[in-house]
């Protein structure tokens, strides 16, 4: 669903993101950790085709985002998610959900918010995957947060993407709110079969909820791998590497055991192998 190879971007002289390779599969649930600046946002806006890339390749949902795409043609195959659910609040819930197909509807239709029964049908088949069937006919300025951002998941899946890609969907929800919105996001999409790439700053819901853990440092990616392997020398990895890499080589060097010559942390007995294998 998403490919990337050597994937480089800069504004002006600050270089954002250094050669990142990166693959996710259908219903994967990836979960990408690092500290603000590290890369994040901007790997995922040039996911979503907010950014273009400098160089490298990049292919999501079957679209080649190296080349121009309109926003029409990317929403038939990449959804987002937001940090503050970004709903119309005077707009009942299932016209929020509706939202999701107007990319799938000619401009006229779209204009006038014409909506064919089947789009109304899946609508209500998606609210009742994040357990708001029975709010659909209410205003969504009558919501809570955490239903807000529900009703988000709910207008992503109506876009029947291959793709979604969550920015920090969590950040202003408390913990049980945070964890009710994360597995109705993690459960749906991996019966439906869709990738989904997440930024979060909660280790513990990475643990939680990650199929795999993408860890960024400075542009770079310093982890990939299972929530298990997600332990202390990893996180130095991803949250530490600026305050390594001021190390004398030296110390460098042994701060940073369990980094592949690509620069990917993984568990001692994997780093072996890799290295022996010349990654």
């Amino acid at each position: 669903m998403i490919s990337i190879r050597n994937l480089r971007k800069s504004y002006g002289s600050n270089h954002v993101l250094h050669g990142i390779d990166m693959d996710v599969k259908a219903g994967e649930f990836v979960v990408m950790l690092g500290l603000s600046g590290a890369g994040k946002s901007t790997l995922l806006r040039c996911m979503n085709g907010l950014n273009q890339p400098d160089s490298g390749t990049l292919q999501v949902g079957g679209i080649d985002l190296m080349q121009k795409h309109s926003r029409r043609e990317l929403a038939r195959h990449v959804a987002m998610v937001f940090q503050h659910h970004n709903v119309v609040q005077r707009l009942s819930v299932r016209k929020n959900v509706l939202t999701g197909r107007l990319g799938q509807v000619g401009t006229l239709a779209s204009v006038l918010q014409l909506f064919r029964q089947s789009d109304i049908e899946l609508a209500q088949q998606c609210l009742e995957r994040v357990g708001l069937a029975h709010k659909a006919d209410e205003r969504t300025q009558a919501l809570s947060g955490g239903q807000m951002q529900r009703v988000g998941i709910a207008r992503a899946l109506a876009q029947q993407p291959q793709v979604i890609l969550a920015d920090e969907p969590v950040a202003s929800l408390d913990p049980k709110t945070a964890r009710s919105v994360l597995q109705y996001l993690r459960d749906a999409t991996r019966e439906m079969g869709i990738a989904v790439v997440c930024n979060l700053h909660q280790v513990d819901y990475a643990r939680e909820f990650g199929d795999r853990v993408v860890g960024l440092a400075q542009g770079r990616m310093v982890f990939d791998g299972a929530p298990a392997d997600l332990d202390e020398a990893a996180l130095d990895a991803i949250y530490h590497s600026a305050q390594q890499e001021a190390q004398p080589a030296a110390q460098g060097s042994e701060a940073r055991t369990g980094l592949t010559p690509a620069g990917v942390w993984l568990p001692a007995s994997a780093s072996m192998a890799a290295t022996a294998g010349g990654l």
